[in-house]
């Protein structure tokens, strides 16, 4: 499988990248800047060179080209990159992992989008692809260390059956992740917003938490 991510020189897209890489899955780092995206995926293939990590860079166009398209930008500038690859992405599996957040004084609070929540405004914005919602809840300073095992629940939710099932065996693909089954993509608004939890209960408890759900 090839995997695009499009913003993937952000800390969330290159962690994810990294660890796709570590999989073997082909990798393009996409960017609005091609020589920042190759750059980023040289820091991590210098970074750990005995893998040989199939990663490369490119712009967010050439991301697009990959078979499945993460969606890796801020969630408030996600429609705007999404916008002028319609017609790459027509009828493809495309994830959405942003969540509204804002900062609030000294909290992150979550936001109520006109559409519920990321992933149904990127739907809304691609009618012809294929749109799932997952890798919310993962802290991007332990995905870019592939020397820092996971233990993670990742909760896939979508409306199109190929791209629930596409989505659960890439997250099945890294070692150390799960892939629970969430439900519809109207899901993704709660499990969104819950990101903005797992980020306080970081900063109280000066941690790097995990979702893994018990009785499973």
């Amino acid at each position: 499988m090839h995997v695009g991510i499009l913003g993937g020189t952000g800390p969330a897209g290159r962690g994810l990248g990294c660890r796709m890489a570590a999989a073997g899955i082909e990798v393009t780092l996409g960017s609005r800047s091609k020589d920042r995206a190759e750059g980023i995926a040289a820091e991590l293939l210098d970074a750990w060179p005995g893998r040989n990590l199939p990663v490369k860079g490119s712009d967010n166009e050439g991301a697009a080209e990959a078979d499945v398209v993460i969606v890796g930008t801020p969630w408030d500038g996600a429609v705007r990159t999404v916008q002028p690859l319609r017609d790459q992405l027509a009828d493809k599996v495309v994830i959405s992992m942003a969540s509204a957040l804002v900062r609030v004084g000294q909290q992150i609070q979550a936001v109520t989008l006109g559409r519920g929540s990321v992933a149904t405004t990127l739907q809304a914005a691609l009618p012809a692809s294929r749109i799932a919602a997952a890798f919310h809840h993962l802290p991007a300073e332990d995905l870019c260390d592939l020397d820092q095992g996971l233990f993670a629940d990742v909760l896939v939710c979508a409306d199109d059956a190929k791209a629930k099932e596409t989505t659960m065996a890439l997250v099945e693909s890294i070692e150390g992740l799960r892939p629970l089954d969430a439900g519809r993509l109207s899901q993704a608004q709660a499990i969104e917003a819950f990101t903005a939890v797992c980020i306080a209960v970081n900063i109280r408890y000066k941690a790097r938490t995990y979702v893994r759900l018990g009785g499973i």
